[in-house]
């Protein structure tokens, strides 16, 4: 489902691109910035789920400053590279503390970009590699988690303060699942879906 929801999303955006061409090409002596960044604070909310018989993993929500950089292949069409880390508390509810654990998930998303006087609005849809590290067992001896490839959907809007600046709204939606290995005993691993929202808002820098 994920896989499906991510080609259409990406078909979507080429569309989008081959019937904006000749708007787009009528419009190139508007310049634009092929670089831009973005600092923006983040609230990570999982939604987790688990293949656990009568138990819930629940997973908190943090807060976390975050960096992205941006690339235009050309007006309307660009790449976006996320950079942030976070943590989270673990538990099953009403029952055992799982500790936490640190995840690292550099997100690559292709973007289109419309444009609405200074009101810049965008979709994208990419792929994301969650690293996990920093494990803390909590009630366990030891637990592990399995790295892992998941897919992303994005949508937000960039209102531009002059030339250079510009304010950032931004929400994704990360599709994610990890293989959980509690005490070191593989015939008990656990498949827990983490698949959190990301809602970000701050500011963006234009450069060349």
């Amino acid at each position: 489902m994920k896989k499906l929801i991510f080609a259409l999303l990406m078909t979507g955006l080429f569309s989008l691109t081959h019937v904006n061409a000749q708007d787009a090409n009528t419009n190139n002596d508007e310049t634009y910035s092929k670089w831009q960044a973005r600092f923006r604070v983040i609230a990570v909310a999982p939604s987790p789920d688990d293949d656990i018989d009568g138990a819930n993993i629940d997973i908190s929500t943090t807060f976390v400053p975050e960096l992205d950089f941006t690339y235009f292949f050309n007006k309307n069409l660009a790449a976006e590279l996320i950079l942030a880390t976070t943590k989270h508390e673990v538990e099953i509810e009403n029952g055992a503390d799982l500790g936490y654990v640190w995840l690292l998930p550099p997100t690559l998303n292709l973007q289109y970009h419309f444009y609405a006087d200074d009101f810049k609005p965008y979709l994208g849809a990419g792929i994301n590699y969650t690293i996990f590290y920093g494990a803390d067992a909590g009630d366990l001896d030891d637990i592990d988690y399995d790295n892992a490839l998941g897919f992303s959907l994005q949508a937000g809007v960039d209102y531009n303060l002059n030339d250079k600046w510009f304010l950032n709204l931004d929400v994704k939606k990360i599709f994610l699942k990890t293989d959980v290995t509690p005490d070191n005993d593989s015939a008990n691993d656990v498949e827990v879906t983490i698949d959190p929202l990301v809602i970000g808002l701050g500011v963006g820098l234009k450069f060349n």
